[in-house]
Order: structure tokens, then C-alpha cells, then sequence
């Protein structure tokens, strides 16, 4: 299991990977200035997808990458 330290640095490197330097910041004052919370975007996340679309979805995404 990872620290907290490590777990932040993983998640602003992956954030700043991906979006880059201006809209990582632009993402993480978005995220303070809305109070996000995690726990409530997480159970809305899914809500229209079964396993089967969730399981779909993630395989076109593995083949993309391959």
C-alpha cells in the first residue's frame, strides 16, 4: 500500500501528463472551487452502464493502447 505522499505524486504526475501543465492546474482549482466530491461523482459515474457496456467500453479502450 502506498503513502499518502506517494499516492498524491502519482495522481499530479498522471493529472500533468495528460493534460499538461495549464489545464492540470485549471483541473485541480476547478476541483476546489466546485467542493468535488469524490464519493458522490463516483456513485453517479456508472449509474446507466451494466457490466457488459462497462466490460465493452473497457476492451475497445485496451485495444486502442495495444
Amino acid at each position: 500500500m502506498k503513502t499518502d505522499n506517494e499516492v498524491m505524486n502519482c495522481g499530479f504526475e498522471s493529472i500533468f501528463s495528460t493534460l499538461g501543465m495549464v489545464d492540470a492546474e485549471r483541473f485541480i482549482m476547478l476541483l476546489k472551487r466546485d467542493k468535488f466530491d469524490y464519493t458522490q461523482w463516483q456513485k453517479k459515474l456508472w449509474q446507466d452502464e451494466t457490466l457488459e457496456s462497462l466490460s465493452e467500453k473497457a476492451q475497445q479502450a485496451w485495444e486502442r493502447f495495444e
